[in-house]
Formats: structure tokens, sequence, C-alpha cells
């Protein structure tokens, strides 16, 4: 179901984007990427996983998207969080919580999501099944709209993301990918920080950054061959 307090100024003037993420309207939880669960996720390559979140963190702060990031327990055996969200998105906000489990369950962390006034909730952490799945299933019960990044995310095994997966879409959150995100967010090459999206494209797309690289060094070369 669309989200009606999406603002019309955002959608382009052909009138399309009725149905993508508004920026105005959107909020990124980044939930639990912490250093000693990132040790039990087999469903993604860490590396990937956590190229993916920088991907995320680097593009909220080129759009001036909020994002709230939390972890549980991170003086414990989970671990600190890793250091590259609030490195590359520095204005995020973290919320210590007491022990909960489910993010939701913390009234401080409710409180701070719900001070945003944005109804559109883009979640992504570790892992799916746990850190994603019941703040993403009590947001949908609150009345917010849940985007869950999935590789953004990663759970024990490749049965545990399948059925993590099978009852977030039970639940109304709607799964996504970062490049997904990225590109719904983007919408055009005509706004000022093309060249900086390009580079995030590369990031999450590294195959992309070759073909940039390589439409770059045949421009160069063509300009060169004028000039001689």
């Amino acid at each position: 179901m669309p989200n009606t307090s999406r603002s019309k100024a955002s959608v382009l003037p052909s009138g399309g984007g009725a149905m993508l993420l508004d920026p105005a309207d959107t909020l990124v939880l980044l939930l639990d990427h912490q250093s000693g669960l990132f040790q039990t996720v087999k469903d993604i390559p860490v590396a990937d996983l956590r190229r993916n979140v920088e991907t995320i963190a680097r593009l909220c702060t080129l759009l001036k998207i909020p994002v709230i990031t939390t972890a549980s327990e991170p003086a414990g055996s989970n671990g600190p969080l890793m250091p590259e969200i609030h490195e590359y998105a520095p204005h995020a906000v973290y919320v210590p919580r007491k022990g909960e489990v489910n993010a939701w369950d913390n009234d401080d962390f409710v409180a701070t999501v719900r001070s945003t006034e944005r109804k559109t909730l883009v979640m992504a952490g570790v892992w799916t099944g746990v850190c994603v799945m019941f703040p993403a299933l009590d947001a949908r019960a609150a009345g917010y709209e849940v985007l869950a990044v999935i590789d953004a995310s990663g759970d024990p095994s490749e049965m545990a993301s399948r059925v993590s997966l099978a009852r977030l879409v039970q639940g109304g959150v709607k799964p996504t990918t970062t490049n997904a995100l990225l590109s719904e967010l983007h919408r055009s090459w005509a706004r000022p920080e093309a060249a900086e999206l390009a580079r995030l494209y590369g990031l999450v797309a590294p195959n992309y950054a070759a073909v940039a690289e390589s439409y770059a060094r045949a421009q160069q070369a063509g300009r060169d061959a004028v000039q001689t």
C-alpha cells in the first residue's frame, strides 16, 4: 500500500515514482552491526556485508537522510558497532539499549524514531532474523512502511536467511538490496551529487567501477587524439 504522506515535490515531473522511496520521508535504521555478530554470518561474505553498510552510510550523508544506530550489549561478546557507520555517517544518532534483544522494546529507541516524524523506515542489521525482523514487524504494526536491506544484513545460515525473508514478507516488510536502495533514492543523474553517487555504485558493484574506469580512459584517449 503506497505511503500517502509522500511529498509530491519528490516525484519526478513525469509523474513516476509514486511507489518509490521519498528521501524526505525516509529514515535509515542500522541495527546491531557488531564485530562479534559478524563472525557468525554465513549467508553473505562479511566483506560484502560491511561494504554495503558503508555504502548506505555514505549515501545517507550525501542525501542528508537521517540515520539511527543501536547495539545490543556492545560491551559483551556481540562486540562494538563497525566503525565505518559513524565514520561515513557522522550525523547518525546512536541509541544505547538496556539489554533488549528487540530494539523496538527500548522506549528511547522508539522515541528517537518517532521524533523524526518520518514514516518510511529502511532497516538493516545482524542478524536478519532477529535484529532486523523483530523491530521491522513491530514497526509495521505501529503503522510504518518498512523496508529491509537484505544484503546489508546477515544471518547464521542460508536456511535462516530464507526463513527470515519469508517471515518479513508475510509481515508486510518489503525486501530490497543496497544497489536498489541507492538507485531508488538517486532517481536522476541530473543532480549535483551525480559524481559522488557514481562512486557509490562502484562500491556496491565493483564491476561497475571497472566500467566507469574504462569509459573514462576511452574518453581521455579520444581527447588526446584530438589534441595531437
